[in-house]
């Protein structure tokens, strides 16, 4: 026992230091413990490393539109539609991501204004189970392309999944085409589909709304693939160069238009937005 221990000990008057647990926020990048406000005020990028953590759909619409923003309703769908389990059941899972999470589902719309021209946004929330794409993120997709259409606005989605929602079976799977038909619908009314990669996007997602933009941009270092380096190097069992499925190497290839760094990352889908929509500025 320390001398200090034993001094504290004689002196219950002295009172125990409490520090709130949501002081510091450690960067999965580099390790640096920061302050939490200064994290968040840098839109929880790291000012040491510039990592990129990941963020829900409020700070993300918080940080993308002019001011207010009013959340579009998404469909409802039929819960746990195969009775499924494993270790538990899909029902206890979505209970529990619910209750972390405070949403219904991993997809959230919402409609804004973007430098005073209205757009229809839509978050994939990689805190929801994954971010795992079943029939509530398929639906939430085509009501929030719907939702753009019957406003004649762009439709910006960023995503962020672990693929397909494997305790829905096929019923997810079926979500690549259905979504697939959203973006055609987007396209026959002429306006924009632009897709924000974040990190990670992978399997269905990947596969299908994830690249079908008529813009794509990701964020720095985001992991972007179908399946896993591993999966991919055993099975056509040859060595991957490193980083091959970051989005740096998806640029300098011709998969991606631009990495953007989220701080910049507001400005730029306005600029983008007002080249492809000229007519909403006279409006």
């Amino acid at each position: 026992m320390s001398w200090l221990t034993r001094v504290r000990q004689r002196l219950p008057f002295l009172p125990k230091r409490e520090t709130p647990d949501n002081l510091w926020h450690k960067c999965r990048g580099c390790g640096q413990m920061l302050f939490t406000r200064e994290f968040e005020e840098n839109l929880s990028v790291c000012p040491k490393c510039d990592f990129h953590e990941r963020i829900g759909p409020e700070a993300r619409f918080a940080q993308i539109f002019d001011d207010g923003w009013v959340r579009l309703p998404s469909p409802a769908v039929s819960e746990d539609p195969l009775k499924f389990r494993d270790s538990k059941r899909y029902s206890d899972r979505m209970k529990a991501a619910r209750a972390s999470t405070r949403e219904q589902d991993a997809f959230v719309n919402a409609v804004g204004e973007i430098d005073h021209q209205t757009i229809v946004v839509g978050v994939q929330n990689f805190a929801f189970m994954g971010g795992s794409m079943g029939q509530a993120v398929g639906s939430a997709f085509i009501a929030g392309a719907r939702a753009a259409i019957e406003r004649s606005a762009p439709y910006v989605v960023f995503t962020a999944a672990g693929g397909a929602r494997m305790q829905e079976g096929i019923l997810s799977l079926m979500q690549m085409p259905r979504t697939t038909v959203a973006i055609a619908e987007l396209r026959e009314a002429r306006l924009p589909y632009i897709v924000v990669l974040t990190d990670p996007t992978t399997g269905g997602v990947t596969a299908s709304y994830a690249m079908l933009g008529d813009i794509q941009i990701s964020e720095p270092n985001a992991l972007i693939g179908f399946a896993g380096q591993r999966v991919i190097e055993s099975t056509i069992r040859e060595k991957l160069p490193q980083g091959f499925q970051r989005a740096e190497y998806l640029l300098a290839h011709g998969m991606l238009d631009m990495v953007v760094d989220r701080r910049q990352l507001r400005d730029t889908l306005g600029r983008v937005i007002g080249l492809l929509m000229p007519q909403q500025q006279h409006a």
